[in-house]
């Protein structure tokens, strides 16, 4: 017997707006019953688990424990000056020469999260 991940559910001060972000990052819609002042939204991915946003009193204090990696469609640099158009903030650069590595972004609740290589990226190096 196995379990099956059917969302990942993360903790932030405003449910709806994290959703609205992290909607935008991925493209995918939220849940159709949602909407502000919800404490509980979700982003419906097209593949995968779902994004579930809970409403919690407590802001972020220290580093997270799990985080979403992104693999962009279009090149890394780009997804990472888009991501930060949409608010998000720069954490930690831990890209190498050869173009390999990654960056790492918080989103506007301040969760981290990291910007891998594209597939055309990879497919340029020959990684």
């Amino acid at each position: 017997m196995v379990s099956t991940v059917q969302n990942i559910a993360i903790d932030c001060t405003d449910a709806y707006d994290s959703a609205r972000f992290w909607s935008r990052v991925t493209g995918r819609p939220l849940h159709p019953e949602d909407g502000p002042g919800e404490v509980e939204t979700q982003v419906m991915p097209a593949e995968g688990p779902v994004l579930h946003f809970n409403q919690v009193p407590d802001t972020k204090a220290i580093k997270n424990r799990l985080h979403l990696c992104l693999r962009p469609e279009t090149s890394r640099e780009q997804e990472v000056q888009r991501l930060m158009g949409l608010g998000a903030a720069f954490v930690a650069d831990h890209r190498e020469p050869g173009g390999f590595g990654w960056v790492v972004l918080a989103d506007p609740e301040g969760n981290e999260f990291c910007v891998l290589r594209s597939e055309s990226d990879r497919a340029a190096t020959g990684h």
